[in-house]
């Protein structure tokens, strides 16, 4: 893609230059694609309520970080995301492809730092988002992993052509290595809130009630 519709939104086009502060990116898939792993535990109207309630709290605890600027959402669809929030274009296809073209056209737009998020961390805070954006700004990266610390749960990059976005299997390990080659120094955040997203029913369990199982009981 190469215009600037990837960056269209149904409410209009993201603001350029972007506000002060960092750019923070949510990325989620389809929405009756997420969370397949849960559906032995989960029917479909629940997942999609789980869904929707994890990406509305990862919106909301990144609008109050004091040093994030604008908020986005990288996806194929808007679905519930506000019609404030950005929706930048995702085929769902690749999510580094999808990174690599945003990124191109946001450097653009002058923006010069993002945070990618992945839209399953319920127990996230502002604080967390404030943390990594801190140290990421000193050296240029700062990660945050899964609890299995094999996955990238959190990654601030200050951007730059050719970064190497390596989310999927061990993509931690793979996105340190991607920050040495560009030259940056990653700083990579031990983050329990951070660490703590959704996959499998043992994540699902380890959760306190939360208010999208009493809106779907």
């Amino acid at each position: 893609m190469e215009s600037n519709t990837l960056l269209t939104t149904r409410t209009g086009p993201l603001p350029s230059p972007a506000a002060a502060g960092c750019l923070v990116l949510i990325a989620i898939k389809r929405r009756v694609e997420c969370k397949s792993r849960l559906a032995g535990v989960l029917p479909l109207p629940q997942r999609l309520a789980l869904v929707r309630h994890m990406l509305a709290h990862v919106i909301g605890q990144s609008r109050q970080a004091r040093l994030a600027g604008t908020v986005a959402v990288l996806s194929p669809e808007r679905d519930t995301v506000p019609a404030e929030i950005p929706v930048l274009a995702d085929a769902g296809t690749d999510l580094n492809a999808a990174l690599r073209q945003a990124e191109t056209m946001l450097r653009r737009l002058g923006v010069r730092e993002w945070l990618v998020l992945p839209a399953d961390l319920p127990e996230l805070r502002a604080a967390d988002i404030d943390a990594i954006i801190a140290a990421g700004r000193a050296g240029g990266c700062a990660l945050a992993g899964d609890a299995a610390g094999r996955g990238t749960n959190a990654l601030y990059v200050r951007l730059q052509e050719g970064f190497d976005y390596r989310f999927g299997e061990d993509s931690l390990a793979a996105h340190l290595g991607a920050a040495a080659a560009r030259g940056l120094r990653a700083e990579l955040l031990a983050l329990p809130a951070v660490a703590a997203d959704v996959d499998s029913p043992a994540d699902l369990f380890r959760l306190e009630a939360h208010a999208w199982q009493r809106q779907t009981a």
